[in-house]
């Protein structure tokens, strides 16, 4: 790898020389400006204002601004003498446990390379101190014309050092969190932790940058004069209001992306949200019902009670009638008999 920057770790008496180079790479998708109409390209040309032309890089150096808006040169010579221990150092100034740095205050990150045999033994004791201790060291460096913090830490075999804000860098987070007095149940927080355990932990050398796969595809497709790929419809879905069913349902989702059925003990985790009780209000009119059931079968039962004693009352006087003719009858046929025995006598 091509170091940025040679120098040293000043580490007490004990002088350390290092290279720097840098520990990542960006890989972001950049594109280029280009002319609609012809497809031409698009450049930025360095003029001078006094002179109305293009200049090199070579002629190019840098300049202080003025309050009044006069420029002052400013050369790499004067910079080189500034009166600052750190213009060709690391000074290590102090050993934190790692939790004290804050990772807002996290910038770019480099590795610290040996410089030459003669650095492998003092490399190797800072190394291994830092490993013993289980802290980080906290340092000052200069770089690209500006004093900064820095953080070295140990990764596998070698020292890293992390770039750091200065505190005063690092805004507070005012006015970021919600306003309004917000109540989180114990309930809402257990599928919270459901849906993390859930989650589980991820490799993180599984993830990859899914649009930069997506523009190199769209790139390729239009280099073959064939149609770019389309995308996919975004999943459709209502608007999900209630925070317990989206907790649940969320629980749920993961356990079938990983193949998972939830099991009987933890379906208290995804069951459906339960009904809410009525209001106090709701029962009397509940218990008005009832009564008003209860109220409607009784003139029901008496009715039914009455009609069947009207028919045993009518049954009664039918047979008291047909008893009554029966014996009229009798009378007649014996009234006749009497009769006709009298005329024969």
């Amino acid at each position: 790898m091509r170091s940025i920057w040679n120098g040293a770790i000043s580490f007490g008496l004990v002088s350390i020389p290092i290279k720097l180079v840098n520990a990542t790479e960006n890989h972001t998708i950049s594109f280029r400006q280009i002319h609609t109409e012809d497809g031409g390209r698009i450049r930025y040309r360095k003029v001078c204002e006094l002179e109305d032309r293009e200049v090199s890089s070579a002629e190019i150096g840098k300049g202080w601004e003025d309050a009044d808006g006069s420029i002052i040169p400013i050369t790499e010579e004067d910079l080189s003498h500034l009166p600052i221990p750190t213009a060709k150092t690391i000074e290590i100034v102090a050993f934190v446990p790692a939790e004290r740095i804050d990772p807002l205050q996290m910038d770019a990150a480099y590795y610290l390379q040996a410089g030459g045999a003669p650095a492998a033994k003092p490399y190797t004791l800072l190394r291994e101190a830092l490993k013993r201790s289980n802290k980080v060291a906290i340092a000052k460096y200069a770089l690209r014309g500006r004093e900064r913090l820095g953080m070295l830490r140990v990764v596998g075999d070698a020292i890293a050092m992390h770039g750091l804000l200065w505190p005063d860098e690092v805004r507070a987070p005012e006015g970021v969190a919600p306003d309004a007095s917000v109540t989180v149940r114990d309930k809402e927080l257990d599928l919270a932790d459901a849906l993390m355990d859930t989650l589980g932990e991820v490799d993180l050398d599984d993830l990859h940058d899914e649009y930069r796969e997506a523009v190199e595809e769209l790139v390729a497709a239009k280099a073959a004069g064939e149609e770019p790929p389309e995308a996919p419809a975004p999943p459709s879905g209502g608007k999900v209001l209630d925070l317990m069913a989206a907790l649940e349902s969320s629980v749920r989702a993961a356990k079938e992306s990983r193949g998972e059925e939830p099991a009987k003990d933890e379906e208290g985790e995804v069951r459906s949200l339960p009904q809410r009780k009525q209001s106090s209000r709701a029962t009397p009119k509940q218990t008005d019902t009832k009564k008003s059931t209860s109220a409607g079968t009784q003139p029901r039962k008496a009715a039914a009670k009455s009609t069947s004693a009207t028919k045993k009352t009518t049954a009664k006087k039918t047979a008291a009638k047909k008893t009554t003719a029966k014996q009229a009858t009798a009378k007649k046929t014996t009234a006749k008999k009497t009769a006709a025995r009298k005329r024969t006598a």
